[in-house]
């Protein structure tokens, strides 16, 4: 009994020290915590998310400094003595907008939004449609299996392939990977066909494609651009040798919006015995292509360019006459033995029922096999690129009614919903950054953290200057004529307020001649 006592004595005695150390500490915890439970109070540096809280005002973020960061004072935002930091306040406030204001997003060449559509033909594969679409003894994988392969009639549809001619791949991307060396090597072991053709134009996996293959010891020719961002025929046929194996030219250039003479390429590289890939991320769903009217061995597809989901590409492979490549991928030998990993149903639904759609939208010319590019807008059911011909039309005449501005590339050989423009004694960067309302890019989204000048504007000849002076507008599916009439507006406000802050501007608006001037060397 006394041995009991002295315990409880001391374990009393204990708790009444804790508790005079440390009273103030949790009636501290209380008041934070604001509820029956007490909990030790810990230092917190940030505030509870909410729902206004979730979008980025712009105007406060671009003006933030240094200075911001050193000088706000540590205060909770409901008052309480929490221990927050400095920088919670200022990043609060940066994140805070009003609802709706958002950005216009007008970047529809680096990316397009998912098409509602799109999105419920993928959801099923994300709950109760969980197969493996490569299993093949049970319900499961037999469900997932014939989405896939539903998809894959969709892609070949819109490019008037055979089904058995699609293989998926992660995108644009790897699949030009695929084309380009898969073919070089396959047909280089020989080392009677160790040449390859390219632009100068192309997009960068295909030129890194092409200098990995120069490593290797093939030798590449990159083809000069006219100042309209076309090829000349000529050029291209000279330079075909019997050493040659694969010829790849983009279809449409995703910077500039020039449709290269696809059809005539084709038909010159099938006379020669030569093998034609063409990166068509950036035109199919959105221009007609007959690969069998056009003669194309190769082709790169991404679902992500036609409002389908991310991680999702294909590459078609001519079957007849066949084309061989070594695979990039092995494993288990799915797609034919090109590309082997599971298939991702959901972004397989996806990207077929985007190609679905666009299918539809084109039905008219897809049965007209190969019409004249420059007749697609006038068709009858051609919704979306009639809609989107209308807006670039809006949007080109008014950005072209201002003052030293030149649209970049092939004026009639453009896809109309790219409109690369150059703004004269303006920095690209510096009006991206007035343009903080407008979601835009000065080139290729690949490139974009690069500060040099577009490897492709400086192709067509433009200088430094013009190169960096230019813009990139992308309209798409869910462009309105209200977001072009304000783009319109907002660029002439910026673009006249950035020129009044140069001098090179006030020397033009004197008549000086720019070009005469001897600039001092320091």
């Amino acid at each position: 009994m006394t041995s009991l006592s002295s315990s409880a004595l001391r374990q009393a005695g204990r708790l009444c020290r804790r508790t005079a150390a440390t009273g103030t500490l949790i009636s501290t915890t209380a008041r934070v915590a604001n509820a029956p439970l007490q909990q030790v109070a810990q230092r917190r540096y940030v505030s509870e998310s909410r729902q206004d809280n979730a979008q980025v005002k712009v105007d406060t973020a671009i003006k933030l400094n240094k200075d911001d960061f050193i000088n706000v004072a540590a205060q909770s935002p409901d008052g309480s003595n929490m221990m927050v930091s400095p920088m919670a306040e200022v990043l609060k406030q940066a994140t805070t907008m009003e609802e709706g204001q958002r950005p216009i997003y007008l970047d529809m060449q680096a990316t397009t939004p998912v098409d509602p559509r799109v999105l419920d033909a993928m959801l099923p594969f994300y709950t109760g449609l969980y197969g493996n679409p490569h299993s093949r003894t049970h319900a499961y994988g037999w469900e997932s299996e014939k989405a896939v392969e539903e998809a894959r009639e969709h892609i070949a549809r819109l490019i008037g392939a055979d089904p058995k001619e699609i293989i998926f791949t992660s995108g644009a991307t790897e699949s030009n990977n695929m084309s380009i060396k898969g073919v070089a090597r396959f047909f280089g072991r020989s080392g009677k066909k160790k040449h390859i053709i390219t632009t100068q134009t192309e997009h960068k996996c295909v030129l890194d494609s092409c200098r990995h293959l120069q490593d290797d010891g093939f030798e590449v020719t990159y083809l000069p651009v006219q100042q309209s961002g076309r090829i000349d025929m000529a050029e291209l046929e000279a330079a075909i040798k019997p050493e040659t194996a694969l010829v790849s030219v983009m279809t449409v250039n995703n910077e500039i919006g020039v449709i290269q003479p696809i059809e005539e390429i084709g038909k010159l590289c099938r006379s020669k015995k030569v093998f034609f890939h063409t990166d068509a991320a950036q035109a199919v769903g959105k221009i007609p292509l007959d690969v069998n009217a056009m003669n194309i061995d190769l082709m790169s597809i991404s679902s992500h360019k036609i409002y389908g989901p991310k991680g999702i590409g294909a590459c078609y492979v001519r079957r007849r006459p066949r084309v061989r490549l070594d695979p990039l991928i092995t494993g288990g030998g799915q797609e034919r033995g090109l590309r082997s990993g599971t298939l991702a149903p959901a972004l397989a639904a996806g990207f077929g029922e985007a190609c679905r759609i666009a299918y539809e939208d084109m039905e008219d010319i897809c049965c007209n096999k190969a019409p004249s590019l420059k007749n697609i807008f006038s068709l009858s059911r051609l919704y979306d690129a009639k809609r989107v011909k209308k807006l670039s039309d809006r949007l080109l005449k008014g950005l072209l009614s201002l003052e030293h501005t030149t649209q970049n590339g092939d004026p009639e050989h453009f896809y109309p919903g790219c409109v690369n423009v150059s703004f004269a004694y303006v920095e690209g960067e510096s009006l991206l950054m007035a343009l903080k309302d407008i979601a835009l890019s000065s080139g290729s989204a690949c490139t974009s953290a690069s500060l040099e000048p577009s490897y492709v504007l400086r192709a067509l000849g433009n200088s430094d200057e013009s190169a960096h002076s230019s813009i990139r507008f992308g309209i798409g599916r869910f462009t309105t004529e209200a977001e072009i009439d304000y783009v319109l507006k907002a660029v002439k406000e910026r673009v006249d307020f950035l020129r009044e802050l140069s001098p090179l501007w006030e020397l033009v608006q004197d008549g000086v001649d720019l070009s005469t001037i001897q600039w001092s060397q320091h």
